[in-house]
Parts: C-alpha cells; structure tokens; sequence
C-alpha cells in the first residue's frame, strides 16, 4: 500500500506540546494571510469606507477559528477528527460582490445563510450523488478555482500606496515568490517547516525601505478591545425580488463548494496518514456538515463566506510531518485569540499586498495540481479525457470573456457566465449524460435482506445477467462467484449489527464492455472491507477461517471498492468476462 513517509503523527497520536503550537502557529499564519487578502479583495469591490472591512477581518478569523477547530474535533457528526485550514476563499466572492452590488451588504449576508444549506444537503445525500461528485468534477472544479483567483493575485503585485513607485510592487511580489520557491525546492529541517511564513515576514521586511509597508497603523492601535460591531451590516429581506434573482446563483456556487469539499474531505484523510486506507465517507460528510455551519457563520457576520484550505493543509502536513488532531485545535483557539487582539488585527491589516499576492499565487498553483492528482486518481480514459478537456475550454474561454454577460445581461448573464460555475455545471452535465446516454446497457437491480437467505436470489440474478451478455461458461461462474464471496465477506463483518432484523440489501449491476460492476448496497459494520482485502497482501501465506472469503473475492474481482456512509455502505465489485 502507499505510504507518507514524512508523516511524523497521524490524527490520533499524542505531540509535544512545544511542537504542537509551533505548527498551530504556522497555521494561524497561513488562515490570517488568505483571510486578510480575501476580505480587503473583497472590501475594496464596493468601496468600503474600513468599518466594514475591520469588523469582517475579527469576525472572518474567529469563524476560521471556530471551523478549524470543529473539524479537528470529534462531535458527534459534526468534525472528522483532522487538520484541515479554514478561512475566506474565492469561490463566492463573485457572487457576493454581485449581492452588494444589487442590494448591499445585509442582502448578501441573507443569501450566504441560504446557500449554507446547500452544504447540510449534500451532506446526507451524498451516498446517493456519488455518481455525480467524481474525481473528474471535483478535479475541474479546483482547477477552475485556481485559475480564476490567479488574477486576483497577479492584480496584487502592483497594488502599492499612492506615491510609491510603480516597481516597488512587483519587486517585493517577486523577491516574495523566489523565497517560498526556493525555501520550498531546498529547504529542509526548520526551514522547510517555517518555510511560508519565513516568506511572509521577508516579503514585509524587503517592503520596508521600497515605502510599501506602514507601521503607524500598528502603533497606534491598543493590546486589547472588544470588536465594534458598528461594521455589522445586517439582514435582507427574503421578500426582497433581489434575493429571489440572486438565490439560484448562490445555490449553484455553494453547490460546486460542497462538490470541492466532499474531494477535501476524502484528500485530508489521505494525506494524514503514512499508510494510504480506504476513505470513510462518514468523514466527507462530517467535513460537509462543518462547511455548512462554517457558511452559516459567515452569513450570520456579514462575512465574505468561510472555506476549506485544501493545497495549504497539505503544504503544512508536508513541511512539518504533522497532522495531529490537536494541532487543528490549538490552530482554532489561537485564531480566537488573535481576532480578539486589536493590535495583531492592525498588524495583519499592514501585510503589504504584493507580500499577499505572491503567496496567494503559490497556494493557487498547489490547488491547479491538487485538481489534476483529483482527475489522474482513476484514470483519464477517453470518455473522462472529453469531460475535463470540454469543462475547462469552456470554463476558460468564459473567464477570459463573458459572453453570457453580453447575451443574457443582468445578474444573471454576471454569474452564469462565471468560469468557475459554468465549468463545472459542465462537468456535472456531461457526467450525466455520459449515465445516462453512455454505451452501457441499462442498469439491473435487485433488492433483497443482507443475510445467507439471499444467496439463491443472488445466484439466479447474476447467472441471467451473465446469459444476457452473452459470456462464456467460465465468466458467468466467476459472476456468480464474485457475487457469493462479496456476500459472505459483508456477512463476516456483521458481527457487530445488534438488530434483530437483517438489513436491506440492494444489488446494482451495471453491465459494461468485457465487465459488469456490481454494487452491494447495505447497512453495515464498522470495519472496512476494501482495507481488508487490500490487507491480505501483507499477510502470512496461512489464512485464518474469516479471511477466507477476502481472499476469493479479491481471486474473482479485478477490483473492490468499499464507501462507508452514515445509513448506508457500499461495496462496487468488478468482474470481468468474455462472450462464449
């Protein structure tokens, strides 16, 4: 199996307290970057006269503190018990400038609290919208991210107060990008581990004499105060005609968030630990459900809204070898210190904007990779290759000119015609199709109980399905037996189902070209059976009896998949065959 050889202390594992704010505190810095250069970006669209923009820097960090620290959590459904950064994000910064625009900023507090729940339904589907949120959507959904903020990054550069020279920006946003570059390429030990923000505090010294950086601001500003809240700016009426123009395009950017959080949800688990385990879906579901609080949060502040850091988690797991639970924890707390903190606000508001850019630039360079690993994970066969190549020209032609804008007008013609939500209602839409449209067969079905009882039904459901395409003697025994053994592996991990009632078990089998994939559908255990049997390769010759029938069924299938979900697990099994 993979491993992640720098991984020092996985989710679970006790860490030096020394360590532990070390890393919480390269965290913190790394939240407090993107949300300063998110909310001024942000700010800025409308003019703002800075008593908006201060409320919304203390209250965007102590919603990032909040969130960080719940999904380090473990409570109940809510925290899947890892890292994972959280702070403002581009995603709904278009939308929510269009909000402001039409209705000001209480209108787009009330739409982002609406489109929050998006985020709760995702959540308990997302057994059922499987086939729907794919590697390949997730994939095109981050790499149109990352393409769409890296102008507002490179517009950063040059972003310097009034009488400095034109160069001193790009200056400092160059001589930022070479010291992560370099410190990232070459860096190891405590360079490796400081590395982003070693590059964010060189950045702001090499400001200093180029007259980009102001100190006063700091200065002048006390330890500690409570946050005015004269900066919050309220509700908007659902009444509103505004609200029910702008509705639909909140929800479908929410929507491609909660299809970029269920990817983030299953990647942190992957990356937190040095041997690769099957993804628990119960996990991308609690990381859905802290997204869509964290979302709420933001409406309820009038905040641009609260997202997950993927590519700078990862980053910070790679630097540090570190993706111990508490460290998150300690990440969250820190965050509520420092936006309690006047003077640490003021010092975050003087991060010159090149400084931020550059390093903005870098973590959106990361995404753009971390949605091509997404769409390479289960390989770009032709018909994925038509998906993503499709999605992105079209995403791409549209970020670069709107024609939607020119044709439609309005809101409407705005947003649609956004790169980042056409794409990937694209995406979704060809994935669709090709269900629906695609050369397969129509799906068979068959729905029985997940006990020994249901075996003669299984048997006569396979062998006629493989009669029906017309396989060989021998492949419709291995159906058959494939079928069998995935049966009595999923009865062998039932040891712990307390009802007295078996569970309802449903049968999927898709018919394919030389194979059929089955998906067994069932209330289940907590063990996880695609683990085992990829664990049977690392075991003695001599099998126990329970190993049995993983070690047949991994004998017939070419490959099995187990996705545990809250109500519902699933186990895809593939068989191949040949015509007779």
């Amino acid at each position: 199996m993979a491993t992640n050889d720098h991984i020092r202390y996985e989710p679970e594992e006790p860490v030096p307290p020394l360590l532990t704010l070390n890393v919480a505190f390269q965290g913190m810095v790394l939240i407090v970057s993107n949300v300063v250069t998110f909310v001024v970006i942000f700010s800025a669209a409308f003019n703002d006269d800075g008593s908006y923009m201060t409320w919304a820097i203390v209250g965007a960090l102590l919603i990032a503190g909040i969130s960080t620290g719940l999904h380090a959590s473990r409570i109940g459904r809510l925290g899947p018990g890892h890292i994972l950064l959280m702070g403002s994000g581009v995603p709904f910064l278009a939308a929510c400038v269009l909000a402001v625009e039409q209705g000001g900023l209480a209108l787009m507090s009330s739409l982002v609290i609406a489109s929050s729940l998006i985020q709760f339904v995702v959540a308990a589907r997302l057994a059922q919208l499987r086939r729907l949120i794919t590697p390949v959507v997730s994939g095109v959904a981050f790499m149109m991210i990352a393409l769409s903020a890296m102008p507002i990054a490179l517009g950063r550069l040059d972003d310097v107060p009034a009488g400095v020279g034109d160069a001193a920006g790009p200056v400092v946003g160059l001589a930022t990008l070479t010291i992560t570059a370099l410190l990232r390429l070459l860096g190891t030990g405590l360079w490796s581990l400081w590395a982003l923000p070693i590059s964010l505090v060189a950045g702001c010294v090499i400001a200093i004499p180029l007259g980009v950086y102001d100190i006063q601001r700091v200065l002048d500003a006390p330890w500690f105060d409570l946050p005015s809240v004269s900066g919050w700016p309220g509700f908007g009426s659902v009444l509103d005609q505004d609200f029910w123009a702008l509705l639909l395009v909140f929800l479908v950017v929410s929507a491609v968030v909660a299809v970029r959080s269920s990817s983030e949800g299953a990647a942190i688990q992957q990356a937190s630990r040095r041997e690769q385990r099957s993804i628990d879906f119960r996990g991308v579901q609690r990381t859905l459900n802290v997204g869509g609080i964290a979302i709420f949060l933001s409406g309820l502040a009038g905040t641009p809204p609260t997202i997950a850091y993927l590519p700078t988690t990862i980053s910070l797991i790679e630097f540090t070898g570190v993706a111990a639970r508490r460290v998150g924890v300690t990440m969250g707390a820190l965050l509520v210190v420092a936006a309690l903190l006047p003077k640490v606000v003021a010092l975050l508001l003087t991060i010159p904007r090149p400084v931020s850019g550059a390093l903005l630039m870098v973590i959106m360079g990361l995404l753009f990779v971390e949605g091509m690993r997404a769409v390479m994970r289960e390989g770009l066969n032709r018909q994925r290759a038509a998906i993503v190549g499709t999605s992105l020209a079209i995403a791409v032609g549209l970020q670069s000119q709107n024609i939607l804008a020119d044709v439609i007008g309005g809101t409407w013609g705005a947003t649609l015609g956004n790169g980042v939500v056409f794409g990937v209602s694209a995406a979704v839409l060809l994935t669709i199709v090709l269900e629906l449209a695609g050369s397969r067969p129509r799906p068979r079905r068959l729905e029985t109980e997940l006990d020994v009882s249901a075996l003669p039904d299984i048997e006569a459901f396979l062998r006629k399905l493989g009669a029906d395409l017309r396989w060989d003697t021998e492949s419709i025994d291995r159906l058959h037996a494939a079928g069998e053994e995935t049966l009595s592996a999923m009865l062998n991990l039932r040891d712990d189902y307390e009802s007295d009632e078996p569970p309802r078990l449903v049968l999927i089998a898709r018919p394919g070209i030389g194979s059929v994939e089955l998906e067994f559908l069932a209330l289940f255990s907590e063990e996880n059976l695609e683990d085992r049997v990829a664990y049977l390769s690392e075991q003695a010759e001599e099998p126990d009896v329970g190993d049995i029938s993983f070690r047949l069924l991994r004998f017939y299938a070419s490959s099995v998949r187990h996705r545990k979900y809250y109500g519902i697990d699933i186990v895809t099994v593939e068989i191949e065959g040949s015509r007779g």
